[in-house]
């Protein structure tokens, strides 16, 4: 975790928005999904690996109260955080996903855009799969956004994983079950493309860990 946690860390606190190539003022894909889901906005909802995203506050302007914010780098909360204001609605959770202590059952929302695609290991990756299982909730529900077969290979230097919907939803077969799929092309602030996966999974049976 040390040398993950400051190779971002470093990220967030040498470059601002428009230096980084996943910026996006608004999470567009995202929140349309998200809208498909039809939550009610006292549902529980986590956004892995955040950043600095605007995600939150989306989610709060629509009304969403029970929101956790994780990602590895503190630095890149403390903005968002700065940004957002105080508010009980939002918890900030600086933590690795692998090892944090989420709740139980918990969560009927869990967002992801781009971090499982840097979990180049199987065994991270089924750390990964066994803290959904465990904390998201049955009929709950998992976005994931990774990049497609054609997109980058790289991201901020180090290597990721690209998948096409039918091989990102082969990763979440133990738990989850797929009922949407999309792709996206996002526009970097460098004025180049790179392609995502999105997928939508519904947990069905009983956490297995």
């Amino acid at each position: 975790m040390t040398s993950t946690h400051d190779h971002w860390q470093t990220v967030y606190q040498s470059r601002d928005e428009q230096q980084t190539s996943w910026f996006r003022p608004h999470l567009e894909e995202s929140l349309r999904l998200i809208e498909q889901l039809a939550l009610t906005v006292d549902s529980p909802v986590i956004d892995i690996g955040a950043g600095r995203s605007t995600l939150v506050d989306d989610l709060l302007a629509r009304g969403f109260a029970d929101i956790s914010v994780l990602d590895l780098s503190d630095a890149a909360l403390q903005e968002a955080r700065s940004r957002v204001g105080e508010t009980a609605s939002v918890r900030w959770l600086a933590a690795d996903v692998l090892a944090a202590n989420l709740p139980v059952s918990h969560y009927r929302l869990w967002h992801d855009r781009a971090v499982f695609h840097f979990l180049t290991w199987p065994e991270d990756r089924a750390r990964y799969l066994a803290q959904a299982r465990r904390s998201v909730r049955e009929g709950g529900f998992v976005i994931l956004a990774t990049f497609a077969p054609d997109g980058p290979d790289k991201c901020s230097g180090l290597p990721v994983c690209r998948y096409d919907a039918d091989a990102l939803a082969a990763e979440f077969a133990d738990g989850f079950t797929r009922i949407a799929d999309s792709l996206e092309t996002h526009h970097t602030p460098f004025a180049t493309e790179q392609n995502f996966t999105y997928l939508v999974l519904r947990r069905v049976g009983q956490a297995a860990d």
